[in-house]
């Protein structure tokens, strides 16, 4: 095959899924045929033109596939080999990686996009029929055998995300955490704060089947910021507010909230994606003298965070799977999007199978 499929961003409100070439594996490389792949809040930041990137480019970061090619110099790996590929794709040998800040991959030097994240970014990504993997010996990670492709496909970059948020803060054992929004990524922070040994876990949606699943993904406490003042009940529950407080969803409000929410000494862990100004309130940030710590954190990437995450799932000590609601073929693409985008139908992730 010379050409394949592939979901293909023209410009702000258009995509559409094109014969484009397909790719081939040069040194350090490996093309994977892609088997599994998803939709992510921040392909439609891209799609709506919120974050930039060239047209004509392939979208998509979380790559579920079968091994196609090795370039020279991959070693350890067989065509045929199923493998997880992280949406952060390090290295090994930059400033970045050398420093411990994998998701900082190649920043700096002139390079000025989100560090590690090229699929779909930088380079061509996943919503295709195939994928070409750069640094292959160092994100190339084999799944075990009795795992389905559903239940490892969000490892790659959800999450991986949502749990690193708890472990950014860190989270430690008896503490008090809240989570602001349910979102796929926010489920996935309430899973990891209950991994990492919170006493408490609550949760903050609008949206009552997501509350419903964040008690399944580990909650203690669902608060509906529609009918509850949140910060208040927060503060009353914890005797003064939380350790950890989690930001899943890149608003002005909801972080603001979450600093509000915070005891003295407390973190602030920020996943969110935010545009626009954000603003620091000086009363709830305690007029900068009550001990805080704000914290950021970009999805960790790489084989070995991916091998941890295959052992845990393995373990049966998390279960990403129930975050799957829809599914659709790689033709059907513009429907996934739509449902996706309008968040139509309790829709949490939507798995993609060319």
């Amino acid at each position: 095959m010379k050409t394949m499929k592939a979901t293909v961003f023209r410009g702000v409100n258009d995509i559409a899924l094109e014969e484009v070439p397909r790719p081939h594996a040069g040194v350090g490389e490996a093309v994977i045929r892609i088997t599994l792949t998803t939709i992510c809040g921040t392909d439609l930041h891209i799609l709506r033109g919120e974050y930039p990137v060239k047209p004509g480019l392939v979208i998509g970061h979380e790559p579920v596939g079968v091994i196609e090619e090795l370039g020279p110099g991959v070693t350890g790996y067989q065509i045929g080999d199923r493998v997880l590929v992280g949406a952060i794709t390090p290295c090994g040998q930059c400033l970045g990686c050398l420093s411990g800040h994998l998701s900082q991959c190649g920043h700096g030097d002139g390079y000025e996009a989100l560090g590690g994240w090229r699929f779909g970014n930088t380079i061509n990504g996943a919503q295709a029929e195939y994928l070409l993997v750069p640094f292959a010996q160092a994100n190339l990670a084999k799944i075990p055998d009795g795992l389905s492709d559903e239940q490892v496909v969000l490892l790659a970059d959800i999450a991986s995300t949502g749990i690193s948020g708890a472990e950014a803060a860190p989270v430690r054992i008896g503490d008090s955490v809240v989570v602001f929004a349910q979102g796929p990524i926010g489920l996935c922070a309430t899973a990891g704060a209950r991994l990492m040994g919170a006493s408490l876990v609550i949760a903050v949606e609008g949206d009552k089947r997501r509350l419903a699943m964040a008690r399944r993904m580990g909650a203690d406490v669902v608060l509906d910021y529609r009918s509850t003042d949140v910060v208040a009940e927060i503060k009353r529950l914890t005797s003064g507010g939380v350790d950890v407080a989690i930001e899943a969803l890149g608003t002005q409000q909801t972080f603001e909230s979450a600093l509000r929410s915070l005891r003295p000494g407390g973190t602030l862990s920020s996943l969110g994606v935010y545009s626009g100004k954000l603003q620091m309130p000086y009363d709830a940030f305690a007029a900068g003298l009550g001990d805080h710590r704000i914290v950021t954190t970009l999805c960790p990437g790489g084989k070995e965070r991916m091998r941890r995450l295959l052992s845990l799932v393995q373990s049966g000590r998390f279960d990403p799977t129930p975050l799957i609601t829809h599914r659709f073929s790689l033709d059907q693409i513009a429907e996934g999007y739509q449902l996706f985008g309008e968040r139509a139908d309790g829709v949490l992730k939507v798995a993609i199978k060319p």
